[in-house]
């Protein structure tokens, strides 16, 4: 008696289990939706608060040896247009200025020029302005930022339409040395504190300088270096970088690729930002020490391009000096030094 009663038990449990499964897979093919389980993650996810990735110290494993690349190297009266890392050589001729303006002008963008003018360099400010206003970034909008020691001196310069100036007050320092050495932590300090809101891309190049011809989306790139024009055909050997070990921006022989010039810099301006704030950290390093490197700010940045190389590099055209003569290589002069006494500037 028992075992029938299993026996119907079992039998009617499968006839169920078998009728259920029909009715679900007939529910299933007239369904217009499948359902799809949905797991809530962690709610600690939520919480978590991203934390600033602190600058690391770059330490190679073994030190780089490798050919210097020149920019002269394909024929005497031909620049370069390619480094050996495959960062574009920028310069006359290697770009089509339209074909970059319909590239670019679509993205809106604005692009940030910054300027130091302590001192008796605040006489450079309208003669600077003026060329910028002429030639630099036409089509664009751009904050120009003037950091001065006298605020209420900086002249007005008419503007054009998305264009504007702002003038940012920094602390005077009798050695021009140490004006110098105090630029990179001024540029860090403000981009974090304001340009990041304010500019897609950042330049930084030095007041007593003009623009002669135009300067446009070619140079755009994430990290922007200019070639030295002193430097641009001198073997590396000939460099002046800081060649003491006592100094962080000491450059062993050997290394190097191009002799970058202090005077421009710049790229997207989050990258501006850690190269900034790269070399300051450096730079107070040295202090600590009792060091100042042999060019100042110049010397630290070049000991960074080395380890944290350029996408793409200026060539001499964009950072000339008007007290040499221009070579034939050079087909057009964009930005200058003027020929001025830097003596006198810097007493």
């Amino acid at each position: 008696m028992r075992c029938r009663r299993l026996a119907l038990g079992l039998g009617f449990c499968l006839l169920v289990g078998t009728v259920l499964c029909t009715l679900w897979a007939y529910a299933d093919s007239w369904l217009p939706f499948s359902y799809i389980p949905y797991y809530l993650p962690c709610p600690e996810i939520f919480n978590m608060k991203l934390q600033f990735r602190g600058e690391k110290p770059f330490q190679p494993v073994a030190r780089s040896q490798y050919p210097q690349p020149k920019l002269l190297e394909q024929r005497p009266t031909e620049l370069l247009t390619l480094t050996p890392w495959l960062a574009p050589i920028v310069s006359e001729g290697t770009f089509d200025p339209e074909l970059l303006r319909l590239i670019y002008q679509p993205l809106n963008l604005t692009v940030g020029l910054t300027v130091f003018a302590v001192g008796k360099y605040l006489g450079f400010v309208q003669h600077f302005l003026e060329s910028a206003e002429q030639f630099f970034m036409q089509g664009y909008r751009v904050s120009y930022y003037v950091f001065t020691d006298a605020p209420a001196a900086v002249p007005r310069v008419p503007l054009g339409p998305g264009r504007v100036l702002r003038v940012l007050p920094v602390q005077s320092h009798a050695r021009w040395e140490e004006v110098s050495m105090r630029r990179m932590e001024a540029i860090s300090r403000h981009i974090a504190q304001r340009a990041h809101r304010e500019v897609d891309y950042l330049f930084c190049v030095d007041v007593d300088m003009v623009f002669r011809n135009p300067w446009g989306p070619e140079t755009l790139g994430d990290l922007v270096a200019a070639i030295h024009p002193g430097y641009y055909a001198a073997p590396r050997r000939e460099f002046p970088y800081e060649r003491r070990h006592v100094s962080t921006a000491f450059v062993a022989d050997g290394e190097g690729d191009f002799y970058y010039g202090g005077a421009v810099f710049g790229g997207r301006v989050d990258r501006v930002y850690e190269f900034a704030r790269g070399c300051h950290m450096a730079i107070l390093a040295d202090k600590a020490n009792g060091v100042m490197a042999a060019w100042q700010e110049e010397s630290h940045l070049n000991r960074r391009f080395i380890s944290h190389k350029p996408t793409k590099v200026l060539s001499p055209e964009y950072i000339w000096d008007d007290r040499k003569p221009r070579p034939p290589d050079l087909k057009l002069i964009r930005f200058s030094t003027l020929d001025k006494n830097t003596q006198w500037l810097r007493s």
